[in-house]
C-alpha cells in the first residue's frame, strides 16, 4: 500500500481535494499523480490523546484494504472521527465506502458545471 508522505501532496489534496464523510470517517480524494493511488491515514489532536489517535489511525488501516483503499489513480485522505477508534469493524469498512462514495458524487457534481 503506498502511503501520502510529503506536506506538499497533503495540501494539494485539501486544496483541490472532494470530500465526504459519515459519522465514523471522514474522506478527502484528488487525483493522483500516480497510477496505484496513495493512502494516508489522519487522526486530529481533537480526537484525544496520542493513544486515542493511534488507535484510531490503527481502525482505519485495518478496515481500509477491505473497503478497497488505495483507489486506482486518486490519493486519499482517510480522517478519523471521535467515534472511530470505539467502532465495530464492520461498521468501519461500511463508513469508509459510504464516505468515498458520498466523496465521488460531489466529484461527478463539479465535473457536470
Amino acid at each position: 500500500m503506498q502511503i501520502v508522505k510529503n506536506r506538499q501532496d497533503f495540501d494539494r489534496i485539501f486544496h483541490e481535494g472532494f470530500r465526504g464523510g459519515s459519522h465514523l470517517s471522514r474522506v478527502v480524494w484528488a487525483p493522483s499523480s500516480e497510477a496505484e493511488g496513495r493512502v494516508a491515514f489522519v487522526a486530529a489532536k481533537r480526537i484525544g490523546n496520542a493513544v486515542a489517535r493511534n488507535r484510531s489511525k490503527r481502525v482505519l488501516r485495518a478496515c481500509a484494504a477491505e473497503a478497497g483503499f488505495p483507489r486506482e489513480g486518486k490519493d486519499v485522505v482517510l480522517m478519523a472521527t471521535p467515534h472511530t477508534k470505539s467502532a465495530k469493524h464492520e461498521d468501519v469498512v461500511r463508513s469508509l465506502r459510504l464516505s468515498m462514495q458520498r466523496a465521488d458524487d460531489v466529484a461527478r457534481k463539479a465535473s457536470a458545471r
